[in-house]
């Protein structure tokens, strides 16, 4: 497989070194700085960009018919042009907030969970996320996704950064040196707390999930997600 790498920092690097050991092709780099391949030989391309480069990125691609898959975050404001777009040029895309398959049975388990403490209202739901200091978007786009499934069965109407309204569901985004990325869902009580935690020790399981997603994606047309890559539909 020819992979295009669009966004070659830290993640795009990884995401170089597990693709060429599974095998695979990397035909097109680019940065915010330099480009480096042609893109037009790509049979897929893996955008770990910024907010400001993603649309554009996946617009590329989209217009050269090579399916794209995003892990990019803090662009979804036009997340619904994009897929217009993808539909307009009859293209392959999948969209994740985060590739690694824990993560995505994680997400999973935050649903299972979510819908077992709907009825029990003394329990006030709040969500941790932490991440290096270098990550520039806050809540990170995992905590979104988890909030977003928590709140189909939660009194709270939304989430918001560092509140404490108890009809809003309170997300903590902290910053710390060198942390790959800790996700931590808590129902808190008058007695006590439940609370499940997912924490990546490495880059390379965000990685691996992005490969074996774009490995899924060459050949299908349409948008999908990961629930489709790992057949994940049990809730």
């Amino acid at each position: 497989m020819k992979i295009a790498l669009l966004g070659y920092g830290k993640m795009g690097k990884t995401i170089e070194r597990l693709a060429i050991e599974k095998g695979h092709q990397i035909v097109f780099t680019s940065s915010s700085t330099e480009n480096k391949g042609d893109l037009k030989n790509a049979d897929v391309a893996i955008d770990f960009s910024t907010p400001e480069q993603a649309v554009s990125n996946i617009t590329k691609c989209f217009k050269n018919t090579i399916p794209v898959v995003s892990g990019t975050t803090g662009w979804l404001d036009n997340y619904s042009s994009v897929i217009e777009t993808c539909k307009n040029c009859n293209g392959s895309f999948i969209y994740a907030s985060n590739f690694s398959i824990g993560v995505n049975l994680f997400f999973d388990l935050n649903n299972y969970l979510a819908q077992l403490m709907e009825p029990y209202k003394e329990y006030i739901p709040n969500i941790v996320e932490i991440h290096h200091t270098e990550k520039k978007d806050a809540p990170s786009g995992t905590a979104i996704t988890l909030a977003e499934d928590l709140l189909k069965f939660s009194n709270a109407d939304k989430w918001a950064l560092d509140t404490n309204s108890d009809d809003v569901l309170n997300i903590s985004a902290i910053r710390e040196d060198d942390v790959k990325g800790t996700h931590t869902i808590s129902y808190n009580s008058k007695i006590d707390t439940i609370s499940i935690t997912h924490e990546a020790h490495t880059r390379d399981g965000f990685a691996l999930g992005a490969i074996l997603a774009a490995e899924w994606l060459v050949g299908k047309k349409g948008v999908f997600t990961m629930k489709d890559v790992l057949a994940l539909d049990t809730f």
